[in-house]
């Protein structure tokens, strides 16, 4: 591994290599083509325009991008209290097994409690065993009985 990982705040330098992440994970997810419509300028304004939607960390080294996470804010009618929801956590292949999507993981669960979010949650393609048996490792557990729908719009 090439030197260090360090933990912070995406900016908006880190934008294209967010985005090369992105799509680095949407070949590896298997994703259709022409499936990411995702620009520079869309991420931007996401993560830094007037109103942001979404945040991001990445795991820096010296010499290069390592991962990243992005999470959101979302609401627990049942619970009465924002949740965390994290949209991808990605590490590069080359730097898989070093401790980086733990570290990742770890820093957006200290997030979300730090702002007393009710729960964090995910999703994992039902085929990745290996990212499920690492958020299994982490303490979490799959819903059973529930169904992701989606409308794309």
């Amino acid at each position: 591994m090439a030197g260090e990982v360090k933990i912070r705040a995406a900016v908006p330098a880190d934008v294209p290599a967010i985005v090369s992440l992105i799509r680095d994970l949407a070949e590896y997810e298997k994703a259709a083509p022409g499936a990411l419509s995702l620009t520079e300028h869309l991420l931007r304004e996401s993560l830094f325009g007037a109103r942001p939607a979404v945040e991001a960390l990445i795991a820096a080294q010296p010499d290069e991008v390592a991962g990243y996470a992005l999470f959101f804010h979302n609401f627990s009618s049942w619970r009465g209290k924002r949740g965390l929801f994290l949209e991808d956590l990605y590490v590069r292949p080359e730097r898989r097994g070093h401790g980086i999507g733990k570290a990742l993981f770890s820093e957006v669960m200290r997030i979300a409690r730090e702002r007393s979010c009710a729960r964090m949650e995910w999703l994992v393609l039902d085929w990745n065993q290996t990212a499920i048996d690492f958020y299994r490792s982490q303490g979490a557990e799959p819903l059973e009985g529930w169904t992701t729908f989606r409308i794309n719009l």
